[in-house]
Order: C-alpha cells, then sequence, then structure tokens
C-alpha cells in the first residue's frame, strides 16, 4: 500500500481535475503527505485554496512564490518527494516532459524529480491518437517513467473515445501496483524477444511490409526485463522506443531477423516471437528506383518465401529451451494457431484477432487467447499490452519453466 510516504501531485489543464481531488482525498486517507502543484489553467477548473482543504498543505502554482525564502520551489518539491503522481497528464505537459522543457513549476520540478513518476494521460480521443503525443508517451517510457493507459468513455466533446481520466480508485491501484517489488522470477534466464515488422525491398525506395508497431514485443521485452532476465531484443521497423538496459540489435529483412535469431539462440533459454515477419520477399530487388512504362502498364512482382524462423528455431531447440510464438489472425483465430502451435513445436502460442482496431495493430490494448500443446486454451479479457506482457512472463516462469 501506498502509505506514510511524500507524494507529490502534479495536476495540469483538463476538464478532469476534479477527479484529482478525489485522488488526494485517497491518498491523505492513506496516510501520505500530499503537496499539490497546479499549472495555471488547472487553477481555471478547481481553485488553490480547494487543494489546500483537502490536502492541508500549501498548494504550488507559480514557481516564483516564496512561501519560505530559503527554498528554491521547484527542488525543494523534487527533493521532498518520495512518489510523483501526473493526474491529469495534457498533451501539452507530456510534449514538455518528453522533450526535457520546464517553463512553469509542475515541469521544472518534474525535470529535478528522482523518484518514481507516475502519469496519468488525459485528453481527447483524436490528440491522443496523434503520432506526437504516441512518440511523446513512448518517450516518456523509454525514460522509465510510468505511464497509465487512458480510460475509454463518455468525453467533455459530447462522444465517446479514449482519453479519460481514469477513476481516482483505478489510479491509485494502479500506482500501488508498480511500486510494489518485481518478483525476479526470471532471474539468470536469457530470453530473446522479436519485435516490429520486417521490410522487404522492391527497390532503393519501395518495400513490402506490415502494420506492426513493436508495441506488444516491447512490452514482453520490459517485463521479461523487469523479472530479472537478461534480454537481447532483435527489432525490425518499431514505432516505440525499448526502455535502456536491453540489448537491442536492429534488423530490416526477415532474412536479417532470421540471422540474428540463429545466432542468439544457442546461447539462450528461450526465444519470444512477437515480431510480425514477411513470410515472403520479391525474388529480385532492383538497384535503382523502378520507373513507370507508359508501353506496358502495370507490374508483375514474384515472390519467393521467406525462411520460417519460429518453425527453424522449434526444430532445432534443446528440451531445456522454450519457444512461444504469436498468431497474428484476421480469420479462424484458433484453428489457425493451432496448426501453427504443434507444427512448429512452440511450448506456447498467444493468438490475437489483429482485425479489430481496438486489439489490432499499433493498439495499445489487446486481447489474445494462450493455447498449449496439452490443448489448454485461456483467453484474456482486452487489456493492455503491458499486462498481457506480465501474464506471457508469468506463463514462462511458473508453467514452462517448471517443466523444463
Amino acid at each position: 500500500m501506498l502509505k506514510n510516504k511524500n507524494v507529490t501531485l502534479y495536476v495540469t489543464g483538463s476538464i478532469a481535475v476534479y477527479k484529482s481531488l478525489e485522488l488526494t482525498r485517497l491518498l491523505v486517507k492513506q496516510h501520505n503527505n500530499v503537496t499539490v502543484v497546479m499549472t495555471k489553467s488547472a487553477t481555471e477548473f478547481v481553485t488553490p485554496l480547494t487543494f489546500m482543504t483537502v490536502s492541508k498543505n500549501h498548494v504550488y502554482v507559480d514557481e516564483f512564490e516564496t512561501p519560505n525564502a530559503d527554498r528554491v520551489n521547484h527542488i525543494f518539491l523534487a527533493d521532498q518527494t518520495d512518489v510523483a503522481i501526473v493526474a491529469p497528464a495534457t498533451a501539452n505537459t507530456i510534449a514538455k516532459m518528453a522533450n526535457g522543457i520546464a517553463d512553469n513549476i509542475v515541469t521544472s520540478a518534474l525535470l529535478a524529480t528522482t523518484s518514481p513518476v507516475f502519469v496519468v494521460p488525459t485528453m481527447n480521443s483524436h490528440m491522443l491518437a496523434n503520432p506526437a503525443t504516441d512518440a511523446n508517451l513512448a518517450k516518456l517510457a523509454s525514460f522509465g517513467i510510468a505511464v497509465m493507459p487512458p480510460a475509454t468513455g463518455f468525453l467533455a466533446e459530447g462522444y465517446e473515445g479514449k482519453g479519460r481520466m481514469p477513476e481516482p480508485t483505478a489510479i491509485l491501484d494502479w500506482v500501488q501496483e508498480r511500486l510494489q517489488p518485481t518478483p525476479q522470477s526470471l532471474a539468470g534466464k536469457k530470453i530473446i524477444v522479436t519485435a516490429g515488422g520486417t521490410r522487404e525491398r522492391i527497390d532503393p525506395v519501395r518495400y513490402l511490409t506490415n502494420d506492426s508497431s513493436g508495441k506488444m514485443g516491447v512490452a514482453v521485452a520490459t517485463a521479461a526485463q523487469q523479472a530479472g532476465a537478461e534480454v537481447t531484443l532483435i527489432a525490425g521497423s518499431m514505432k516505440v522506443t525499448p526502455p535502456t538496459g536491453i540489448n537491442v540489435i536492429s534488423v530490416t529483412s526477415t532474412n536479417d531477423m532470421y540471422e540474428a535469431v540463429n545466432e542468439q539462440f544457442a546461447s539462450a533459454d528461450g526465444l519470444v516471437m512477437a515480431a510480425a515477419v514477411s513470410d515472403f520477399r520479391p525474388a529480385t530487388s532492383a538497384d535503382h528506383k523502378i520507373k513507370k512504362d507508359k508501353d506496358h502498364p502495370g507490374m508483375t512482382l514474384e515472390l519467393v518465401e521467406n525462411p520460417d524462423i519460429v518453425a527453424t528455431m522449434g526444430a532445432k531447440k534443446r528440451a531445456d529451451q522454450f519457444l512461444v510464438g504469436f498468431a497474428a489472425e484476421t480469420n479462424d483465430l484458433k484453428q489457425n494457431a493451432q496448426k501453427k502451435l504443434t507444427a512448429k513445436h512452440l511450448d506456447l502460442m498467444v493468438a490475437n484477432d489483429v482485425s479489430q482496431s481496438q486489439i489490432g495493430f499499433n493498439s495499445d490494448d489487446n486481447q489474445v487467447t494462450f493455447m498449449w500443446p496439452d490443448g489448454r486454451q485461456q483467453q484474456t479479457p482486452i487489456e493492455s499490452k503491458a499486462k498481457v506482457a506480465e501474464e506471457i512472463v508469468d506463463i514462462i516462469a511458473t508453467d514452462i519453466l517448471k517443466e523444463k
């Protein structure tokens, strides 16, 4: 439980500020010393006096106010903080945090904070989906800052969408869960994880690829690292940044990924094949840009099969090694996944329906069916990819490795 801590709650300019009052009350109820820091925009929704009444502490709004002449306010706030929570966190504040901008007391104090920081993104669904926001959130995660998935529901603009601030009780539970020491269930294990999509060149400016963002693979790599494993991430094209401390091998084509996995596999305890690799590549790749031919409109592209990385590793794995595969399907999910599970000698198949936008490529959420060789199956609810990754790591540690 988050208790008897100095908690600094950073409140930024969103209509959801009213929920931060309840979060303050919950934190105080658990005997935490709560200091609220507000942007000036946030004070347009709820007054500092209201937060002061609930927290029983001075509320900071102006970096240059001097309640104590011997304090530099933003440094004092950072130094006294055991846990920092930014809720609600607007797109503006997130962008500033991601790029080291310190132009108000909130961003200045956060830039100086060395204790755990938890960010609760809260904004319109279109702002949340903007590539700039997505990149900024990925940056925060790469800095070691915990980012809570936003809730989906009725927005202030009058329609349903993703971007709502979760309920205060959910935020408190999320923070408390992440403050718990992570069991080192994979300590001493060397794990390979693949992520992202591969690119198969047609010519110097064109290629065949897919919509994989790399989010699921990076989530698995992160969860394995947190569980104590030595992680090597073999990554194709991705839209996310892996955390520090993970050995990253960047590749382009399926052949590149095959060679990298093949080289690393012998010394590894296991492989989680989360990458979306291309099954086929052009038979030839031009060394120059292919031009249109008015006399012969259209083009026929001959494709040849790429090596099957999972099947190859499945055929050569030792008895003490494990292999986890993913089946990204658009139809007949379980039937197709079962065939791959058996044919490729997997210890676990993670099957998901990528035809659904809520849980498909580029989404922050997923819903998967875990399938074992003995016929067991278990479907998850729709949940964050980080949560799915934690479940995969737990299965590896408590189920698969115990059988090896």
